[in-house]
């Protein structure tokens, strides 16, 4: 009995130990392997190798327009931090992400100065999961490996970087498209990027499919002036590569000047004589209306072709702390309307404005950023 006994729990233990040893053997990850499954590598805008957590739950954006890029992708929900902009209120807010979020992005944490003047300790005590970092390549408000390579050592926490890019050129855009793509990829919002690019693609080739038959003879000679540049401007502050001109196949005057920002004599637009003149509704921020009460006011433009025969129209700010593309798209509408009212006969620029706004950010907020400059957008300037 007592053998049989022992023989009843020797075997008990035996099964028992093979048990553990099965367990053992099919044992879960270690600690490192699971760390080591939860990140992941990524390249950036730069080229950079940069290692971050596979599910990202917190960022911060860092440099002009960067968190209207996070909006754009539909990732404003993983935002902890803002810079010194998201904390101030203005009258005439030109940002419609902006406008949209502002409301609870003041209340966010400070983690450094507008600009991309971030504060290590205070990107340390928020303790985002990591940092977007852009910025406008060849300005003073761009942003280098260095500067991104730097913000990583000092704070201890992953940083992507990227250059802001524009629809300019094959170049800058090639720039846009690659930080839209680096950030949707990082934030697992690839298809919102992509759909994001497409529809950038799709809305330049509607406008430029209206008049792009219209031969150079016939093309409108046009001038935009007061384009706001770091704060407002007066109506020498031109963009020769202004994308709404190029899309809607207008001869602009000042296009000889390169494709950076440029300000140029008031002579050149006298002698150039357009024969429309667009004013962007920043300027109006400017004591006596800048661009609008120089026109008014100043004798050698008062002659100028389009001041005399009233064809002066007002465009929305698209450059307020960076580009602020659904605005740009908005107005190559309103400005297609203006010069070929025949090949824009089904297009309400408004309604379209509301349309476009609504898929950037979410909410048709044409009409409450328009409200900012007094509705001076998309109607002829009285002068």
């Amino acid at each position: 009995m007592k053998n049989h006994a022992f023989s009843i729990i020797s075997g008990v233990l035996l099964i028992a130990l093979l048990a553990v040893a099965g367990c053992v053997g099919e044992a879960g990850p270690t600690a490192a392997q699971t760390a080591e499954q939860k990140e992941m590598t990524l390249t950036d805008g730069y080229g950079r190798t940069v290692t971050i957590p596979q599910s990202v739950e917190s960022v911060l954006c860092s440099g002009s327009g960067t968190l209207r890029y996070l909006v754009y992708l539909q990732g404003e929900n993983l935002v902890a931090g803002v810079d010194s902009i998201e904390k101030q209120h203005r009258d005439e807010e030109g940002r419609p992400y902006a406008l949209v979020h502002r409301s609870w992005l003041k209340d966010l944490p400070l983690f450094g100065e507008f600009r991309g003047k971030d504060d290590p300790e205070k990107i340390i005590a928020i303790g985002p999961d990591l940092v977007f970092k852009g910025g406008s390549s060849g300005t003073a408000y761009g942003t280098s490996i260095a500067e991104i390579d730097d913000l990583e050592s000092k704070t201890g926490v992953p940083v992507v970087g990227f250059a802001y890019g524009s629809l300019r050129n094959e170049a800058e855009k090639t720039e846009m498209y690659t930080a839209l793509r680096v950030m949707g990829k990082t934030i697992g919002h690839d298809a919102r990027a992509e759909e994001v690019i497409a529809y950038i693609e799709a809305t330049i080739a509607d406008l430029e499919a209206r008049t792009g038959d219209i031969s150079p003879e016939e093309r409108k000679r046009v001038y935009v002036g007061g384009v706001s540049y770091a704060g407002a401007q007066g109506i020498i502050s031109t963009e020769p590569a202004y994308s709404p001109f190029l899309w809607v196949h207008a001869d602009n005057v000042a296009s000889g000047l390169g494709t950076a920002h440029a300000d140029v004599a008031k002579e050149a637009i006298v002698d150039w004589d357009p024969d429309y003149i667009f004013i962007d509704a920043g300027t109006t921020r400017m004591d006596n209306e800048g661009a609008v009460g120089q026109l008014r006011n100043d004798p050698a433009l008062q002659g100028l072709s389009a001041v005399k025969e009233g064809r002066v129209y007002g465009v929305l700010p698209y450059n307020f702390y960076n580009t602020n593309y659904e605005t740009v798209l908005a107005n190559a509408y309103s400005i297609g309307k203006v010069l070929y009212p025949d090949r824009f006969a089904d297009i309400d620029p408004a309604e379209k404005a509301e349309e476009i706004m609504t898929f950037f950010i979410g909410e048709p907020v044409f009409s409450e950023l328009n409200s900012q400059f007094n509705d001076f957008g998309f109607r002829p300037v009285s002068l």
